[in-house]
């Protein structure tokens, strides 16, 4: 049988209640974000980063989804969504330039990078687990 603490949801119900409040507050930046022009692409922005700080063996590929960038330090490549490769918005240069930072922390042996990735796979299952 079953037993159901009550108590429980006290502990629970506000880290859920922080994630949902997150994920708004992310979608709604995101959002915004996608009005304002910007001159570059998303991969154009990215690809001069890169270049920039010497890391010219990092691939740069598009793939299917939203919210769905990141760099995959395995293979050594940043993976950024359709909307953001191409796209020309102030949401595309800044997710791109975030994620060429991952690469230039790997490039560099940042530490904590090698905490993050560490993490990436229970960041990955709580972010989809309730929704």
């Amino acid at each position: 049988m079953f037993f159901f603490d009550p108590i429980y949801l006290v502990f629970v119900a506000p880290a859920i209640l922080l994630m949902f409040y997150a994920k708004y507050k992310v979608k709604s930046a995101y959002a915004a974000g996608l009005q304002i022009p910007a001159r570059l692409s998303g991969a154009a922005a990215a690809r001069y980063i890169l270049d920039q700080a010497g890391c010219q063996n990092v691939g740069i590929e598009e793939v299917p989804g939203e919210l769905s960038d990141h760099y995959d330090p395995r293979e050594r490549v940043l993976r950024l969504s359709s909307d953001i490769y191409h796209g020309r918005s102030a949401t595309s240069v800044g997710i791109a330039a975030h994620e060429s930072g991952h690469a230039l922390q790997h490039a560099t042996n940042y530490a904590p990078l090698i905490i993050r990735n560490a993490a990436v796979p229970a960041a990955t299952f709580g972010g989809t687990a309730f929704v």
